[in-house]
């Protein structure tokens, strides 16, 4: 862990650090609020009650199988059984490690093995895809194995979820210190191998004052969380704002812009928060149902691209709610606020910073802050991830509006987003340079209405027949990789621009793609 005596001495004076965690505030909210709704997952509510008795139960199972301080890791669609498990795992002073159902095998394998996670909770199958048969192949090429933990549905020869809840289990629970790290999310990095990001609950901790103070959310508050709960915003969303700020949290599954209209209307959601597609999606939903969502009060756009007009659009005609972009990563989560007083600022930049600081060095945004990652799980992520002073180098480019405003104007680091997903192209590069029919490969992002950007394939052919799209996709599926990551475009050009060194120009490329 980075540890900074200055910065921790400074974010425990302004209360941004506490010593009391997330197990402290589960346990307060049972015994003063038990019959209140945090979570909402179709039929089922969970109360403050009813979340505590199954987060404690299967913390006992937890602690029968594995230390304090191992990883436990789910693969979950946003379901009710994520919340149980990443409380039940807190309690235990465990490490959560979210991950993205979307992910296969080769990405799955890769994050069990690095993390050592200890045990694994997957769906049986969710969609068409059969995950439990998935970590059939995943575990047995693995020296050293996870517990398979199976919800909803036929666990196979792999443990059923609710057998987990028999055991009685110690009677005393440990201590959480809330300095210690007690999440690990994995990012695409430009290497083409996730690295495994660190938060401390205190880091979490300081993220969830920063969205209360300046997201106007208030006690009875309701959030609509579609994005997933892999991600860091739909895992605080989900989570810790219900027990932080006194929030309900309202799961959807999939998303479905109709039924989203339909659960804010009769859950009166009062927050949502998500990448383009889902404002764009949720505005031409209300539109067609005839209504202005009168109970939404703010709706934070980032994640991706996202045209001031959408921003313009949805704050005209969700009369009631603050509509704004806002800028940040899972290194440093909510680096700006937005604008939710200023629709201008809101559109047009992305946002005033919150507890982060932010400066531009060369035209890259560095940031640090308490609700910044507390390191990666292996130090040699740090090298080039960190300046002297601390702050982290995003690899995105920006400048200043009105002195006060962010605005991002690019990426300096090779990460394409599509519908809020961090795609690394040196890693699908990797797999594609194996067709064939490609002699020299570079996927870039290009701009896209409905996804904010996606992949195009910019392929320098062999004397073999030029590959097709769908040779990618199954070279791509075959490998085990996340069908998010597939070139939806190939191009063929005869040659890649490249510097004096050899390097291929990205950005000359992407100019020649968009005709700028």
């Amino acid at each position: 862990m980075r540890v900074d005596e200055q910065r921790t001495a400074d974010a425990y004076r302004r209360g941004l650090w506490v010593r009391e965690t997330l197990a402290d505030a589960l346990r307060d909210a049972a015994h003063s609020t038990p019959d209140r709704t945090l979570l909402v997952d179709g039929d089922i509510r969970l109360t403050c009650h009813s979340l505590h008795e199954q987060a404690t139960a299967l913390t006992h199972a937890l602690m029968e199988r594995m230390p304090a301080g191992s990883v436990v890791s789910f693969m979950l669609p946003n379901w009710h059984e994520a919340a149980v498990v990443y409380l039940g795992a807190t309690l235990a002073g465990m490490v959560v490690n979210p991950i993205l159902p979307s992910l296969r095998d080769r990405e799955l394998r890769f994050i069990l093995s690095d993390a050592d996670t200890r045990a694994v909770f997957v769906p049986s199958s969710f969609g068409t895809y059969d995950y439990a048969a998935m970590l059939d192949r995943v575990t047995a090429e693995m020296a050293s194995p996870p517990e398979v933990v199976v919800v909803r549905g036929d666990a196979g020869r792999h443990t059923p979820y609710p057998a987990l809840f028999g055991a009685s289990g110690p009677t005393m629970l440990p201590v959480v210190d809330p300095d210690t790290v007690r999440m690990i999310l994995y990012t695409s990095g430009t290497t083409g191998r996730p690295k495994g990001v660190l938060h401390s609950h205190n880091s979490i901790h300081a993220l969830i004052r920063q969205i209360g103070e300046h997201w106007r959310v208030d006690g009875g508050d309701t959030f609509l969380v579609p994005s997933p709960i892999a991600h860091i915003g739909g895992s605080i969303y989900a989570f810790e704002c219900p027990l932080l700020l006194g929030s309900t949290a309202v799961l959807m599954e999939r998303w479905d812009p109709v039924k989203a209209v339909g659960l804010m209307l009769a859950e009166r959601a009062t927050h949502m928060a998500g990448a383009t597609p889902f404002l764009t999606g949720l505005l031409a939903a209300a539109k067609d149902a005839g209504t202005r969502l009168p109970d939404l009060k703010v709706f934070i756009c980032g994640g991706a691209s996202v045209p001031p007009t959408l921003i313009h659009d949805a704050a005209e005609y969700f009369d009631k709610a603050a509509v704004s972009r806002v800028y940040g990563s899972t290194e440093v989560p909510v680096t700006t606020v937005g604008a939710l007083d200023d629709v201008a600022h809101a559109a047009d930049s992305d946002g005033r910073p919150g507890i982060a600081d932010i400066k531009l060095v060369e035209g890259e945004i560095r940031a640090r802050g308490p609700q910044m990652l507390v390191g990666y799980l292996h130090s040699e992520d740090e090298v080039a991830a960190f300046d002297d002073e601390g702050y982290f180098r995003t690899g995105d480019l920006g400048r200043w509006a009105d002195d006060e405003y962010l605005v991002v104007t690019g990426r300096a680091k090779d990460i394409i987003i599509r519908n809020g997903e961090n795609i690394s192209p040196k890693e699908v590069e990797d797999l594609l340079i194996a067709h064939p029919g490609v002699a020299e490969i570079a996927v870039v992002g290009v701009p896209d209405e409905r996804t904010g950007e996606r992949a195009c394939a910019v392929v320098v052919p062999t004397d073999h027949r030029p590959p097709e799209l769908g040779d990618f996709r199954d070279l791509l599926v075959g490998a085990g990789l996340a069908k998010f990551k597939i070139p939806e475009q190939i191009v063929i050009w005869d040659a890649l621009p490249k510097n004096d060194a050899g390097k291929v120009l990205k950005h000359r490329i992407r100019a020649t793609l968009t005709g700028d």
